[in-house]
This record gives structure tokens, sequence and C-alpha cells, in this order.
């Protein structure tokens, strides 16, 4: 199957992965501070915004992370720099491991999959989750501009809730309502963790939030599955999506990590 891209700017190419239950319009707060430098390349996942859900696609980590690049096979490119959030870190990883030869450089934002312990099933809370999203997408453009609403959608996500504009908060909640995908990339990362070395030759940083509720430093925060030449970086006041939290700060680590800076 062929994925969904959206592309903009101009340079070296560089591919952002979006986490589940999301989609590309993840990217649109922190895309203004890369597309100077690259041409930024977002992908919709199976399920996922504009790419439709194959119930013959695999969608574990590693499936998925094949996907990709049969894509980017498909459009002509070799090499790329590799941005992922949440579940799209997972895959960033994977891809980076896989093909350290296609990766010029790899930026994992809250990244799935750094567990000890694989989950054995869905989170508690997350089938409600994603049936109120999806019971209240067409509600959603008027729901949102009552600031309990946001709270109720975005406080778990985000320490800085209230200053999430209402376009990055209503792209969030289409994409979680409209996503066919969730429940099997959900079931797709079950029994998994990430357990693969990535060439030190990647030039390799991790960034989590210091407010992460859906990976806690706890238990998914798991330094000794990462890279050994990655840096690690840990932002204040960020939850589970630090490109919106800080968006300045991560294009500016993307930017460094990519040796363009």
């Amino acid at each position: 199957m062929s994925i969904y891209v959206e592309r903009t700017g101009t340079g070296d190419p560089l591919l952002l992965i979006h986490g589940m239950g999301s989609a590309a319009t993840t990217w649109r707060p922190l895309t203004p501070y890369l597309r100077n430098a690259f041409e930024v390349l977002a992908v919709d996942l199976p399920g996922h915004g504009h790419t439709p859900l194959d119930p013959h696609q695999a969608m574990d980590p590693v499936s998925l992370a094949e996907l990709v690049l049969r894509t980017l096979d498909e459009l002509n490119i070799d090499q790329v720099h590799v941005v992922g959030n949440s579940l799209g870190g997972w895959i960033a990883m994977e891809i980076a491991a896989a093909h350290p030869d296609r990766v010029r450089s790899l930026t994992a934002l809250a990244p799935a999959g750094l567990w000890l312990t694989p989950y054995t099933s869905r989170i508690p809370g997350s089938a409600p989750t994603r049936f109120l999203a999806r019971g209240s997408v067409a509600l959603a453009p008027s729901l949102l501009k009552k600031e309990w609403a946001r709270k109720i959608g975005f406080s778990a996500v985000s320490p800085k809730w209230r200053d999430l504009d209402f376009q990055t908060c209503l792209d969030a909640a289409t994409a979680m309502g409209t996503s066919s995908g969730y429940f099997p990339a959900w079931d797709g990362l079950l029994l998994k963790r990430f357990d693969k070395e990535i060439s030190s030759h990647v030039p390799t940083t991790i960034i989590f939030g210091d407010s992460d509720n859906t990976l806690p430093v706890r238990t998914c925060q798991e330094r000794s599955l990462a890279p050994a030449h990655a840096k690690w970086i840990v932002l204040s006041e960020s939850g589970h999506a630090p490109m919106w939290d800080h968006p300045v700060e991560v294009a500016q680590e993307i930017i460094s990590t990519a040796g363009l800076k």
C-alpha cells in the first residue's frame, strides 16, 4: 500500500512520523521552524489522516518502518533525516537500526518502546478516550473554543495546554476521532519493545518532556535500551508532544542533530 505524504520546504529530506491516533497535522506547530532547512515530508500511517487502513497491512513498528521506507522508495528518496513522536519515534528507531545507510540523523520525541516490560494489553482508558474522540468529532470546532473542553482533551498531554492554539487542538481531536488505525496500532506494539542496536554513525537525539503522563519516566524511559551514543534531553514544562510545548527548541535540536548547526 501507499501512504499519504505532506511535503513542504527545501533542502535535505526530513521525514516526520506521527504517533498512534495522530496524523501528519500534528507537526504543523513545528514545521515553520524546519522548512527553511529541510524538505519536510510528514506521513500519515495506515488508518491515520489521509491514509486508509489496509486490513492486510501489519501494524507493528517493524512492519510500519518497512512500509515508510517503501514509500520513500516510491518518491525516489534514498537518505533522510528522521524524526518521530511516540509510536512514530519507535518506528524511526526501527528504520535507523535496520537501515543505518539510509538515515542521516535520528531525533526521537518521547519515543515508545523504551520499556523493560512490554505491554500485554491496551492501557486502561485508551478505549474510552478513542470512543469519546470519535463521538465528538463533529462538535470539536465549537467545543474546543471552550477552556473546559481543551482542559479535558489536552491537560494530560501538555502542561502548556492553555497555550495550545485552536488549530493544533482541532487537528489533534480530528486525527484521534477519525483514526481507524488506533486500535490496530495499539495491538501491534503489544508484547514488544525496542531492542535493536543503532549504529554510532547515525547521530541520535532522544527528547522527553518532564511531564510526560503517556510514557512516564518510571516505566517507559529506559535509557539502557537507547543507543549508547544518543544525546538524551529532558525538556522542562513539556509533555508527550514536545514539538507542541517547545517547537523552537525542538527544531533547534533537530537541526543540530542533522549537523546543520
